[in-house]
Parts: structure tokens; sequence; C-alpha cells
């Protein structure tokens, strides 16, 4: 399976429509790729491990698309395996007023993740390109000069060993009618549908026209965007997982090394035979269940 035909890096003219959403990489149903998927769990578990242990990066992965695309379902999926202590996942809906008040960089800015921490953001600073920029809250021109410091500060995480992992879910009209259909119809899904999403509809090719502009803008080598075909569940779980758990392989993380001598704290064995022997006095001592 070639990864590299799912990256978009500072070199590529990308078209959104030479992209199938349907695609799965030959892939027939979920039952070929669940073993490796469950493999790939595992794997980023332990390198999320690594990455608390080391503290030497940050990870922050950038999920965005159309309505409807399954940012919610790669958060639950592919991140509902590892250490909630070390995860943090933020939604950005319409600016408050006092995020508003300051520069459109602000309110994401400082959920950027710590080191040792791994970040989703489902939305991003992104929008700030993409729903203004196609509802004339502001010009090209703006839209292109946000784009330029998008990309400067991307360029900063970088450098401050923030891993920048952006992905955009990629969809048919079709399949985001079909779903919103099922919300509609299904009373166990009626609380995800917003009438919103029937009157963005409408902005479809400016919406992709957008996308283009701003994943071009700002693909670099160091922090590429991945086209994810998103219409078939399964494989945009698997791919995502894939890209990550190899994104994250890449960092090379490693357990610290002990500062301490524990050579200066030595464990005498008669300590542990003690140990030993007031547990199988404790066990004996138990009175049997009747």
């Amino acid at each position: 399976m070639n990864m590299d035909r799912y990256r978009i890096g500072s070199d590529d003219k990308l078209r959104l429509k030479d992209y199938d959403p349907e695609d799965t990489a030959g892939f027939k149903d979920k039952d070929e790729v669940q073993e490796k998927f469950e493999d790939l769990l595992d794997r980023l578990a332990e390198q999320q491990d690594r990455l608390f242990a080391s503290r030497s990066n940050g990870v922050l992965v950038v999920l965005q698309g159309m309505d409807c695309s399954g940012k919610d379902g790669v958060i639950k999926k592919v991140f509902g395996g590892i250490n909630p202590g070390g995860f943090r996942a933020y939604s950005f809906k319409k600016p408050t007023e006092e995020e508003s008040a300051h520069d459109f960089l602000w309110r994401t800015h400082k959920d950027v993740p710590a080191k040792g921490y791994i970040a989703a953001f489902n939305r991003s600073y992104y929008e700030e390109v993409l729903i203004t920029r196609v509802h004339g809250h502001v010009s090209d021109k703006e839209a292109r000069r946000r784009l330029k410091q998008i990309r400067h500060f991307e360029e900063m995480l970088t450098t401050q060993n923030v891993l920048v992992v952006k992905l955009f879910l990629h969809i048919s009209p079709e399949f985001q009618l079909e779903k919103i259909r099922d919300r509609m119809e299904n009373p166990e899904k009626l609380w995800k549908f917003d009438p919103t999403d029937l009157q963005e509809r409408q902005y479809w090719k400016e919406y992709t026209s957008a996308y283009e502009d701003a994943i071009r803008r700002t693909a670099t080598d160091g922090s590429p965007w991945h086209i994810v075909p998103s219409n078939n569940r399964w494989f945009r779980n698997y791919l995502v997982l894939r890209l990550l758990v190899e994104e994250l392989e890449k960092l090379g993380l490693e357990y610290p090394k002990p500062e301490l001598d524990l050579s200066a704290f030595p464990i005498e064995e008669s300590s542990l035979e003690k140990i030993d022997a007031e547990k199988e006095t404790n066990s004996s001592s138990r009175p049997l269940l009747a």
C-alpha cells in the first residue's frame, strides 16, 4: 500500500476531483483490515507511552473536512484506546466575543499540545480561511495573508518539536446527503442534525475551491497534508490510524535513561523474601467464601 498517494507536499498541485472518496486501496471490506487495525492500535498506544515518557515532542492532529465527513468518528475510533491522560480533543465552533477580539490564531494556539501530549483539533484555525472566505467575511487577499501566516505558524510549531499531522477527510456530496438524511430519519441520530448543514451544501463548489487553495498554500515537506478518502468509514479510520502511527514512529521516540545511579539503592534479597512471606501468610489466613 503506497501511502505517498495520500500525501500532499510542497511541490504538489492539488485537485480534489483527482482523489476518489470511495477509494479503499484495494481492500474489499472491514474484515480485511481488522487485524492490521488492531495491531496499529497497539502500536499507537506504545508510541503514546514513549511520547509521554520522553517529553521530547508534542503531536497536533488537525482534522478538517466537509460536514458529515466524520471528524468526531475518527477521534472516537482512532484515539479511543490510548491513555486519556495524555490526550486532548478540541472542537472549534463559532468564535466567542472574547476570541473574536484576539488575532485569528489565538484561540487555537493556546490549545496546541505541550511536549508529551497528543491533541486532536476537530476543525481548527483553518476555519478562519474557509467558512469566513466562502461567506465573504474576509476577502481573498486577506485569506491569502492568513494562509501565509498559518504556514509560518506551523513552521514555528515544527521547530519547537510539535509534529503537525494535517488530515482532510474527503467525502462526496452524495455521501454527505445520505448521512444528513440518516440523521433526520433516525431518532437516535436526530440530535446530530443541524439545519445549517443543508444550507452549507449549497456552497460545495466554493468550499472545495477554498480547501484546495488552503491545502496548496500550507502543504510543506515538514508539515504535509494528507487526503483521506472517507466515504467508507472503516477505511477512513484505518488510513488515519496508519498515517498517524507511521508519523509517530518516524520520530524515533525512546524511553528516557534514568539519571539516578540505581546501584545506590540496593534491594536486599532478605527484604524481598520477607515481603513474599507476608503475602503468603495473609493469603492463607483469609476466610474461605461459602
